[in-house]
């Protein structure tokens, strides 16, 4: 399994942007699809954002295309989330993944998360 640990979580006003990093540990990493899901206070967990081991294929929650560009330097074990114009509805706490199953937006396809970042937008 891969270790993941994100960070550059924070609190940001409306319109504003935010970039996600997941530090990742463990051999496989390489070969693991990366994603990120998010949370909300009350809400069940939903995709954001998913990247394929050679960062060729991406993947994107409909409502969220045009504001998050996911990306992942494999050199540093690295996947980040780029996140501009943030709107206060995106306050959540943001998880990175790490897997290879067949669905690619489903976080059943995902063995390893982090322990989340908090991401707050004002308003």
């Amino acid at each position: 399994q891969v270790q993941l640990k994100e960070s550059g979580g924070g609190l940001v006003q409306a319109g504003g942007s935010l970039r996600l990093s997941c530090a990742a540990s463990g051999s496989s990493f390489i070969v693991d699809r990366m994603a990120w899901f998010r949370q909300a206070p009350g809400k069940e967990r939903e995709f954001v954002a998913a990247i394929s081991y050679g960062g060729i294929n991406t993947f994107y929650a409909d409502s969220l295309k045009g504001r998050i560009t996911i990306s992942r330097d494999n050199a540093k074990n690295t996947v980040f989330l780029q996140m501009d114009s943030l709107k206060p509805e995106d306050t959540a706490v943001y998880y990175c993944a790490a897997g290879r199953g067949l669905l690619p937006l489903v976080a059943g396809s995902y063995a390893s998360w982090g322990q989340g970042t908090q991401v707050t937008v004002s308003a």
